[in-house]
Order: structure tokens, then sequence, then C-alpha cells
């Protein structure tokens, strides 16, 4: 009976505590709700908005050349140093051209062999055929004669294609750049012998500007990208990885070259190559790049933020600042949206204030105060509600 008096007595008493810390917590949440929401604001804008869609894509030179030899014999001399940029025609490395000099030579003897015998043949042939007419040798020889003319003719053309093969054969030992462009490691030191069959090369030449950049996109965005390589050269532009759509990632910009003539049928995508100047060299082959393809641009679009833009289990919304302070909920259209700015087709009109910060404690009539941003590296607490759980203190401190 004495435990249970206790008991009563014990649960009476925290009633009593506990009574006070919450009336007055439901008295202040009551004053709090008639106070204006904070809230940052943004201006809905008219203009003309490029369209772009977004993409991944791989950095390819536009060239690529692996230097070969292509005749065997000792490798004299390598003429660049790795990672250097060389000029269409510079030498790169000389083979050692002795013997090949020497087949150019006896190519050229050979022909002038030939040619003195032809020479000496058309004399003989002439002979024959005035002795033909006058009846004092057989036109047989005479035939015979010209027969041998022509052979010997047959054999300075020949001579004269083993010259030109030769003097081919001799310029294989000087090799030059096809293209300009930068230098890859080297793959064979001089001294080594070289021959045509080898199949890592000398070394490995990529022609940086101008560069290429692969991307693909879905095949539902095809006829966006055809309409707008029909109308002219569309705009690409390419960023760093993890920046795409920021100014200060932005690598280089260039045009939409090619649309490949086919879709992929195990993935659904299409193919496509932008071609960029690439004069500082900021990108480079084999690299992933992030890709924004202009397709099309909006004339006189009304634009606000992405982020004030509310999404409901309708329509999309977004809470319009009246004159008065308070807030209306609007049903919108959304047209193209990307990182920076949301098209709104229907429900907004230019130079109205839409909330992008603490639209989820507004309602439809909502009283708000419009803040300032905060300055950079923080930013305003308009929408971060007290963490549950947390009690505040009434009256001081608790006993």
């Amino acid at each position: 009976m004495v435990v249970l008096c206790l008991l009563v007595i014990a649960g009476i008493g925290y009633a009593i505590w506990f009574w006070p810390a919450g009336s007055g917590g439901q008295a202040a949440r009551n004053r709090n709700a008639n106070q204006p929401i904070p809230v940052l604001v943004a201006t809905a804008e008219q203009k003309d908005v490029p369209i772009y869609l977004d993409a991944l894509g791989t950095v390819q030179a536009f060239n690529t050349v692996t230097i070969k030899a292509m005749v065997d014999g000792p490798l004299n001399t390598v003429n660049f140093t790795e990672g250097q940029n060389v000029k269409k025609g510079d030498v790169l490395a000389q083979i050692d051209p002795r013997t090949y000099q020497a087949a150019l030579d006896q190519a050229v003897a050979k022909k002038a062999q030939d040619e003195a015998q032809l020479a000496n043949a058309r004399l003989d042939m002439a002979r024959y055929t005035k002795l033909a007419a006058n009846n004092y040798s057989s036109g047989q020889q005479a035939d015979t004669a010209k027969a041998q003319v022509a052979q010997l003719e047959a054999q300075v053309k020949q001579d004269q294609a083993q010259i030109d093969n030769a003097r081919t054969e001799l310029s294989y030992t000087t090799i030059a750049s096809p293209l300009d462009g930068r230098t890859g490691m080297r793959q064979v030191d001089a001294g080594n012998i070289v021959h045509a069959s080898d199949t890592t090369g000398i070394v490995v030449l990529t022609q940086l500007q101008p560069i290429s950049v692969v991307f693909t996109l879905p095949q539902q965005t095809l006829p966006l990208v055809a309409k707008a390589m029909s109308e002219g050269a569309a705009k690409v532009l390419a960023y760093a990885q993890g920046a795409t759509g920021s100014q200060s990632g932005l690598l280089d910009t260039g045009t939409l070259t090619v649309l490949d003539n086919q879709v992929d049928p195990t993935t659904g995508t299409i193919k496509l190559k932008g071609t960029f100047p690439n004069p500082g060299n900021r990108l480079w082959p084999g690299a992933f790049v992030g890709v924004q393809v202009q397709v099309d641009t909006a004339k006189d679009a009304v634009v606000v933020p992405p982020a004030a833009v509310q999404r409901g289990p309708r329509s999309a919304y977004v809470y319009v600042v009246n004159a008065d302070g308070s807030t209306t909920r609007r049903d919108v259209k959304v047209g193209h949206e990307d990182a920076q700015q949301s098209i709104i087709a229907d429900g907004i009109k230019p130079g109205e204030k839409v909330v992008i910060d603490g639209a989820s404690r507004l309602n439809d009539g909502s009283k708000v105060t419009i803040v300032q941003p905060a300055a950079a590296g923080s930013s305003p607490a308009v929408d971060r509600p007290a963490a549950p759980g947390t009690r505040r203190r009434q009256g001081g401190a608790s006993g």
C-alpha cells in the first residue's frame, strides 16, 4: 500500500513539472506560425535560350599514325624526342641507305648499257631497211633489225622501272612525319635492326590540332540532331569531367561534324563526333569529357532557376511571391530543363518572383520575407527545420 501511494505521488509530480513546458512550447509554435517565413527568390526572365543535349564523350586524336620502317636495315639515327611537336616533312629517323643507294646506281648503269645497245640497233635497222629497199639485202634481215630495236626499247623501259623502284626504296630509308602532330614514346632505339615486317613501329604520332570528341546520345534525340546539322554547323562544347555547364570547366568549343549512319541496336544510341580547334591542347586523346551539343534555340522563353520548380503528384508547380508578401502556389508546364535554368512553357510571366529556397515550409497564401543570399562559402538557413527530438528550454535552466 505504501509503495502504491509513492507511485501515485511521483506520477502527479512529474505531470505538474512537464505541463508548463508543454503548454509553453505550443504557445511558441503558435507565435512562430504567424511569423513570415524567410525565403530566397529569383525573378523570371524572358530571353533566347540555347537548347543543349548533355553527353559523356571520349577525346580522340584527329589522326593517329604508327611510324614504321618500310625497308630493312640498321636504324642509324632517331631525330626526335619523346613528346615533341613535329611538322609535316620533319625527318624522324634514318635507316642505313648504302645498300639501297647501290641498288639505285646499279639500275641506272643497266639502263645506260641498254640505251647504248638500243642506239646501235637503230643504226642497224636503218641500214638494213635501206639495203632491203634496193634489193641488196633480204627483207628478213630488215625485219630482224626492227624487232631488235623494239626489244631493246622495252628493255630500257624496264630499266627505268627498276630505277624508279630503287629510288623509292632509297627514299624509305629517310622516315619523315606525314602530318603535324606530337610524338609519343619511342619504341626502337638507334642502332637496332628494323624490318618492314615489324608490328610495333618506331613511334606513334598523333594530331592534336584539330582534335575530335566522340560521344553518344539516345536514339530519341536523332530528329533534333539531324535538324540541327541540316541547318548548319551545330555547336559542341567540351567540359572537364564533372563540370558540364560550368564556364570555368569549359575546355573548348567546336562543331558537330559526324552523325553515324546507323543506330546501335544493342544500346539504342547514336554515335556522334565533334571537331575542336584545341589551341591550348586542353583536350587530350583518351580523356573523358562532358559534352553539350546545341540542337535548337528557344526564342523569348520564360526561364527560372531549376530550384524554383517543385514536383507534385499531379504536376510541377512554383511558389510565386505577391506584392503583399504572400505566396501563391501555381501549376506550371516545364519545357526544356538543364542544370542552369528551366524553361516555363506555361504558368509564369516575365518579371514575377518565384521562391528558390524555403519552399518546403510554404503553403498557398503563406506570408514570407525575402532574404538576401549568404556570402560565398555559406548558405542561408531558410529551409532547415530543427532536428527531430530536440526541445527548447522553457523559463531558464531545467531542474
